[in-house]
């Protein structure tokens, strides 16, 4: 039993490392090209980001089992991801020295279970980091107001670095199959080196063959795109 778990494991491992054949180095490296160049051309006020965007076939969110994954990518694709620290006494001072925005408990409290405040709170960021202490304490001093935006804190723990903890927040992605065949995550920005957006495409997208149930048969269509640009065909 054990070795035919192994060796499931393994071939899935397999299939996710070597899934990009389906799509040529020259053709992806073309396509990055594509949407750097469409970004220089009209330049933005702002650093655009490039989003992968996935069509999915053959699945049916009703009866099929929706499927949820994060992968850690080599570079951060967003580094102006907003995070905040809900942290004890340490690592608000912490997060002070840093510049990152914080609350304590009593911050929390001061929410008053609020539902509408709460609601725009977890709007204001893209993610949460908690101390042990205090993320015991979220469901009772928030409600479900975190968890229901898609946001529940992770945990930061005294002996880790709030500072690489932050990138690793900020280079993590999710693919989430919810009740549609699309998905679009973030995958890198324009200022990033083509070979950077390389990394961290082939990265997502053997990550999301290996989450699918017939791995490259479930793609219908693979798109990436700058925040303000055209969407171009990768596979």
């Amino acid at each position: 039993r054990t070795e035919e778990k192994n060796a499931r494991t393994c071939a899935r491992g397999a299939r996710a490392t070597g899934s990009m054949a389906k799509i040529a180095n020259a053709h992806l490296r073309s396509c990055i090209q594509q949407v750097l160049e469409g970004s220089e051309e009209k330049k933005r006020e702002f650093l655009e980001t490039i989003e992968l965007q996935i069509g999915l076939k053959n699945y049916d969110p009703q009866k099929d089992k929706r499927f949820a994954g994060n992968i850690k990518l080599p570079h951060i694709p967003r580094p102006k991801m907003r995070v905040c620290v809900l942290g004890d006494a340490f690592h608000c001072e912490k997060a002070g020295s840093l510049g990152l925005d914080h609350k304590n408990a009593d911050g929390l409290k001061n929410f008053n279970k609020n539902k509408k405040l709460i609601k725009k709170f977890a709007k204001k960021y893209h993610a949460f980091l908690a101390s042990e202490s205090l993320i015991k304490q979220i469901p009772r001093l928030l409600g479900p107001g975190l968890n229901k935006a898609g946001k529940f804190p992770t945990l930061v723990q005294q002996q880790e670095d709030l500072s690489n903890k932050v990138d690793e927040i900020k280079a993590t992605i999710k693919f989430q199959l919810k009740k549609v065949l699309c998905l679009n995550v973030a995958v890198g920005h324009c200022g990033m080196s083509e070979s950077e957006i390389v990394d961290n495409l082939k990265l997502s997208i053997n990550f999301l063959v290996s989450l699918l149930k017939k791995n490259w048969q479930n793609i219908k269509v693979l798109y990436i795109k700058s925040t303000m640009g055209k969407p171009v065909r990768l596979y």
